[in-house]
């Protein structure tokens, strides 16, 4: 179906992002921040049109981009209901980011560089959303890598994001190059990339390797390290990274190939998603900086969404996907309300928080109660959708050990009401800890505004009318296969819900809450602290396994390519110059002696006959007389 006005309001929404990065970057510091917020409320405004007016899948823009041999690579975009309601939540949380950016970045003295990277930012992600091809989609998925390096390294000026930057691109880079092998393995075995005709299984490893691309973009097991390091970008951009737009890209990739993902690379990507889950969990638990505690629960979020789609559910992953957009920017927004009013990120110098800003207190418990599954939330109902899949896929499989996974993804909702209550706790209960300088308050009405509507929409009402169960809510039917142009399967059914999940799901919050209530942190040196603080010593286990045998094979190839390979050229350099110097030597007294040798002797003859016969009739007779008598002396 070809609809101009949906061609329209697409190309529209595609490029004015693009437009505001070249016209917020060449723009004053007053108008930068509003420009860039007037452009993205109308994409909002355009994709919300877009939204309204979708009814069936279509690929409104569709081109030849390139010819070679006689095979043809198009250039597509294509929407749909799922990729409409996510283009609508990535344009909000960006607009509502930088709204708070007007105010938290007041003093900054390069706005348009900051706001015009968010553009860049924004019209990255929506060529991902609406790519209709993984060509298309993996050269927005690279500029979207282009744009977080640019956002988490703004600060450049400090080691610390200068570092971060490269560790986030590098990682990426990493889960990158296995996408791209799998995109051209895709393209060898279905002699197509278009994502409406990849709908037959591909062999594991295609699928794997399509899946280190999440792998790398959505910080799943092993390349967790870059996301917490990312951090140290401004908090409006962790907002940005952490919610609707960057890390999400890998479960929406997911849900794209989902058809080619065969039963065993399904469950290598439900064992990767609950290790991920399990990890991220136990690595925020007694972290000391506010905002690390939000990105390792981001991780682990992410590994529950990953795990959803393994254990082949579709409608769970990309629900929580989009509730964990609303709470976990209302989070990160509201941490970025605590630094401001107290500069400092060190949990351990706060408290007492919920007397002096008590808005900011109720709007980050409502997120924070939200994102540990507490009913009346709206991640209760996503994680409830995410688990009863898990479930009913798990008595599907011949193994009991399947049941391992479910049962895994149920414990970490016990595990993040832990860390989420002693976050509370630490910052906005008991005593403050903060200097004798410190004087926090309530933020303005540009900090607090976003924070506030964001926890308004963590709340079930907007997802289902039933506060303790998804089925039958709008997203339990929107996000389907059938919805994303997909073949029909298990994945597009909603799966029954057992009697005792949501009983035993509320039992394991309480008790996660009540443990982060109670729980003192023990000592830093400890064992479980510093596994936890350091997520693992998993960036120290691969410094041994990759990093440091990578430094010591180029080391190796280094003193190689110094001793042997220069050797040899150079020793081949020495030797060319004594020969030059033989031959020199040769032609100097050779071949030149000779030829100068001649010539003097010629000169020399030529000379003594000059002599001779000069024209004096003294000198004749002279010379006839000695001769004569030489004559007669030799015949004597």
């Amino acid at each position: 179906m070809h609809d101009p006005l949906a061609t329209t309001l697409l190309t529209l929404i595609l490029l004015l992002p693009f437009a505001g990065f070249l016209g917020v970057r060449m723009s004053s510091q007053q108008v930068a921040g509003p420009l860039a917020i007037v452009l993205t409320g109308i994409g909002l405004l355009l994709s919300g049109v877009v939204l309204v007016g979708t009814t069936a899948p279509a690929v409104p823009i569709l081109t030849e981009w390139l010819n070679m041999s006689g095979v043809s690579i198009p250039i597509g975009f294509r929407y749909d209901g799922p990729t409409a309601i996510i283009l609508v939540l990535a344009h909000f949380v960006a607009l509502l980011v930088q709204v708070y950016s007007l105010s938290y970045l007041d003093t900054d003295a390069d706005k348009p560089r900051y706001f015009g990277y968010l553009q860049l930012f924004v019209g990255a992600k929506a060529g991902i959303l609406l790519a209709s091809n993984l060509i298309v989609m993996y050269a927005f998925w690279e500029l979207v890598g282009l744009a977080s390096y640019l956002l988490i390294g703004f600060w450049y000026e400090k080691p610390q994001a200068a570092r971060a930057a490269q560790k986030a691109f590098l990682y990426n880079r990493v889960g990158d190059v296995g996408f791209l092998i799998g995109i051209l393995l895709t393209y060898r075995l279905f002699g197509t990339v278009e994502f409406a005709q990849l709908t037959a299984e591909a062999p594991t490893y295609v699928g794997l390797l399509l899946f280190m691309g999440c792998m790398g973009k959505s910080a799943q097991f092993p390349l967790i390290g870059w996301l917490p390091d990312a951090m140290e970008g401004p908090t409006p951009v962790s907002a940005l990274l952490h919610a609707a737009t960057m890390v999400a890209a890998g479960i929406f990739l997911l849900a794209r190939i989902h058809p080619l993902l065969s039963p065993d690379a399904l469950v290598v990507i439900a064992l990767i998603g609950t290790i991920t889950t399990l990890w991220g969990g136990y690595s925020a638990l007694f972290q000391t900086d506010i905002k690390k505690v939000l990105a390792f629960s981001t991780v682990s979020q992410l590994g529950l969404m990953v795990a959803a789609m393994g254990t082949d559910n579709l409608n769970g992953g990309l629900f929580h996907l989009l509730t964990h957009a609303f709470f976990k920017a209302g989070l990160f927004l509201g941490a970025g309300a605590v630094i401001h009013a107290l500069h400092t990120q060190d949990m351990r110098q706060m408290g007492g928080l919920r007397r002096s800003m008590p808005v900011t207190f109720w709007a980050y418990t409502i997120c924070a109660a939200a994102l540990a599954g507490v009913p009346f939330g709206s991640g209760f109902l996503s994680k409830e959708s995410i688990l009863a899949g898990a479930f009913a896929w798990a008595s599907g499989q011949h193994s009991p050990l399947a049941y391992t996974i479910p049962i895994a993804l149920l414990l970490s909702s016990g595990l993040t009401a832990l860390y989420m209550v002693r976050q509370v706790r630490l910052v906005f209960l008991g005593e403050s800890r903060a200097s004798a300088n410190a004087h926090p308050h309530e933020p303005d009405r540009l900090l607090l505004g976003p924070v506030v509507l964001l926890a308004v929409l963590s709340a079930w009402i907007w997802f289902s009318l039933n506060p303790l169960s998804a089925h039958s809510s709008w997203p339990d039917t929107l996000f389907s296969a059938g919805q994303l142009g997909q073949p029909v399967n298990s994945a597009a059914v909603p799966h029954a819900v057992p009697v005792w999940l949501a009983p035993l799901s509320i039992a394991l919050v309480a008790l996660g809450g009540w443990l982060g209530f109670r729980l003192r942190d023990p000592a830093p040196d400890q064992l479980a602290v510093r596994a936890s603080v350091q997520y693992g010593f998993l960036d120290e286990f691969l410094n041994w396994l990759v990093v440091q045998p990578v430094v010591r094979l180029a080391h190796g190839l280094y003193r190689a390519d110094a001793r042997v390979v220069d050797g040899a050229v150079n020793s081949g350099g020495i030797g060319v110059v004594v020969l030059a110097h033989v031959a020199n030597a040769i032609d100097r007294f050779g071949v030149d002696g000779v030829v100068n040798g001649g010539a003097w002797l010629a000169n020399r003859l030529g000379g003594l006959t000059r002599s001779v016969g000069g024209g004096r009739v003294q000198s004749y007779i002279t010379a006839a007389v000695v001769g004569l008598l030489l004559l007669i002396w030799w015949l004597v």
